[in-house]
């Protein structure tokens, strides 16, 4: 596995939510297989043995549930089921065949994420990093915590998210338009100067020194780039 990560394979047939569950995996550390239906999911989930399945239940060819069934007939890889179908009895029969979670549409990432994490330390899997450490600097993304130096730094949910892509990205620029992607998922009438006044106010309590910026630097007409390094392991 690259990057060290965990391998998630994504099984859903929208395929806006499943690019967009893959963007966030991948950014995350894991390594991602995508397929659009259950028959291909069962298909990758027997060449690629990944480590974890994340899958929708109603889909063409093959369903989810069929899907569950055929993982647990081979083995124990945890299974976090992703649904619009928020019934008693859809989860309970997703339960009773061996699925390990179930997480209702519409979602939160961080706690899809967090989920997930969880999920593979139950197994055994070594997750991808959920802490983030630099020079003078550790961003825990389980507690969503990050102390600066000596001082625990209180950041809002939006600018946790924005440092979280960034660190996750450290050392690559990462344009506006992606930040506005990812932390406002594209809302209408978020503009560059919103993302602005949110990286503004985070770098005055994150940055030892704001108008010398060791952490977040702008990248003038693109974004912004995370510039410290991560400790080694």
């Amino acid at each position: 596995m690259t990057h060290g990560g965990a391998c998630v394979l994504v099984v859903e047939d929208d395929p806006t939510i499943r690019r967009g569950l893959a963007a966030e995996l991948s950014a995350n550390g894991y390594d991602v297989l995508e397929a659009a239906d259950g028959r291909r999911g069962i298909a990758l989930f027997a060449s690629g043995a990944p480590d974890l399945v994340l899958t929708d239940l109603a889909m063409p060819v093959a369903d989810g549930f069929e899907l569950i069934r055929e993982v647990r007939r081979t083995g124990a890889t945890p299974v976090v089921v992703l649904s619009v179908r928020g019934a008693d009895v859809d989860k309970i029969r997703a339960l009773d065949l061996g699925a390990d979670d179930f997480v209702t549409k519409p979602f939160s990432v961080p706690e899809l994420l967090a989920r997930i994490r969880a999920q593979l330390r139950r197994s055994g899997v070594a997750p991808a990093r959920t802490v983030l450490e630099f020079e003078g600097l550790s961003i825990d993304l389980d507690r969503r915590r990050v102390v600066q130096g000596e001082r625990e730094v209180k950041l809002t949910p939006t600018e946790f998210a924005i440092l979280e892509l960034l660190a996750t990205n450290a050392g690559r620029p990462v344009t506006t338009a992606k930040i506005i992607a990812r932390v406002w998922k594209g809302a209408p009438g978020t503009t560059v100067d919103v993302v602005r006044v949110h990286v503004g106010t985070m770098r005055k309590k994150l940055e030892p020194d704001p108008a010398s910026p060791r952490y977040v630097v702008t990248e003038p007409w693109v974004g912004y780039r995370f510039v410290a390094e991560p400790l080694p392991d």
